[in-house]
């Protein structure tokens, strides 16, 4: 082939490559056009309504659009009941707890941040809260020191637990300063609780296997728990800092009490007592206020009350006080249970609905269904028994515990009837009509 032919071969080439390019480019701009038509926009304008830069190309307007057709939806929720919505978190939270002052109420979530709760701004327009910023990890359990000057957390990516000093500020805040360390890793499967005994001297883990550690402050491991439930579900301290309670895969509840000496060491962990009656796996249970009372609620579609107040060193067994039928537990959803702190009150949550009962008579008072977008992932009632708190989403969301004013009235007409003094007799009416008072303002009063 003379040299002439394949110069002219070679500039054909060329020139059908480059209108083969521009036809592609042609192409690709009418489907951005036609996109950012169908979308209500021009062509020369981004989302936020202000001309586009011209360093950014098309691809970084898609990922943009993408990003804001993924972000989710905050879920809504309204009923007579409801006393507050907690919405500063931007992402899901997993776990909450009240400070034992009641002054404040404690949350962690996925947008790395765990936000104090100011109690008293409960029934008021706007909600304060605090930040405290976690490093390079997110929280997905929190709980709050006894003397409410630090919290800990337990990390999701570090796999341990970290502990943040609470410093009170000249203007009132706090600042919040992590410990330069945090606990050695020592759980090998995923921990689904932790506690602080109300004495000071032990903090608790429990992990999804049949393992409870017990720690001393400075993170040094005391005992290792084996629970033999082939797993565990649910793991928690008393409120009177003696004992360490679990739950699983068996049909009962184990108890063990932490044993210290007089000079504060520790001595050793004993089994103290189990909760027996139940025919199928235990979800969760909680203590009372006084750790005399326990709840537990099970796959077999039961809840049950017992009487926990007994002397177990002499053999004494729990006593069954009540039960009742809670059929959403036999279900595949989760479970959860709080127990108001005097004992009267009962709360399920199954799925993203709730269920008050009234201890004393078995009986179901109230339902919230559909209070979260998400399953409930926490449930606990606040140190006075006022407000039930949830968590599900991006939001804690706080009911009047109606059930808990009923049985408060029912408890001071039958002490009315028994009074034996004039002083006593005008007590128990004050508080009795205190207690009406509040139900008639919530609609709640029963004629």
């Amino acid at each position: 082939m003379e040299l002439s032919q394949m110069s002219e071969l070679m500039g054909l080439s060329v020139l059908l490559g480059l209108l083969a390019l521009m036809a592609t480019a042609a192409v690709a701009r009418g489907w951005l056009r036609a996109g950012e038509e169908r979308s209500g926009r021009p062509a020369c304008q981004k989302a936020n309504g202000f001309p586009p830069d011209k360093s950014s190309g098309s691809k970084k307007q898609k990922q943009y659009q993408r990003i804001r057709k993924e972000k989710p939806q905050q879920h809504n929720f309204t009923h007579r009941l409801l006393a507050a919505a907690l919405k500063s978190h931007s992402g899901n939270i997993s776990c909450m707890d009240f400070s034992s002052n009641g002054k404040y109420l404690a949350t962690c979530a996925d947008d790395r941040t765990i936000r104090i709760w100011s109690t008293k701004d409960f029934l008021q327009r706007e909600h304060r809260s605090m930040r405290a910023n976690v490093e390079l990890d997110h929280a997905t359990l929190v709980r709050f020191s006894p003397d409410c000057r630090a919290f800990i957390v337990w990390l999701a990516n570090g796999d341990t637990l970290r502990v943040f000093k609470m410093t009170k500020r000249e203007d009132g805040g706090y600042t919040f300063t992590a410990t330069p360390e945090d606990f050695p890793k020592k759980h090998k499967a995923p921990v689904i609780d932790i506690g602080i005994a109300n004495t000071g001297k032990f903090i608790m883990t429990a992990s999804s296997d049949t393992t409870v550690l017990i720690w001393s402050l400075k993170g040094q491991v005391l005992s290792t728990i084996n629970t033999n439930q082939m797993n565990n579900t649910h793991t928690a301290v008393s409120p009177c800092g003696r004992f360490v309670a679990s739950c699983g895969f068996t049909p009962d509840v184990k108890v063990w009490e932490v044993c210290f000496g007089k000079k504060g060491e520790f001595q050793e962990v004993v089994r103290a007592f189990e909760l027996k009656g139940h025919s199928a796996a235990v979800h969760s249970f909680a203590f009372s206020n006084d750790s005399r009372r326990m709840a537990s609620v099970s796959k077999d579609g039961t809840w049950k009350l017992w009487d926990t107040d007994v002397e177990y060193k002499k053999k004494q067994d729990p006593y069954l006080l009540k039960t009742g039928r809670f059929e959403e537990a036999a279900g595949a959803a989760p479970c959860r249970l709080a127990l108001s702190p005097n004992a009267q009150v009962l709360a399920l949550a199954s799925g993203s609905s709730i269920h008050l009962y009234n201890t004393r008579r078995g009986e179901k008072e109230e339902c919230f269904e559909r209070v979260h977008g998400e399953c409930i992932a926490n449930l606990s009632f606040d140190i006075t028994g006022r407000f039930l708190a949830s968590c599900g989403d991006r939001a804690v969301r706080l009911f009047h515990n109606t059930p808990g004013h009923r049985a408060m009235v029912e408890e001071m007409q039958g002490h009315l009837k028994r009074a034996c003094n004039e002083s006593t007799r005008q007590r128990l009416q004050q508080q009795l009509t205190q207690a009406q008072e509040t139900l008639k303002s919530l609609g709640a009063l029963k004629k």
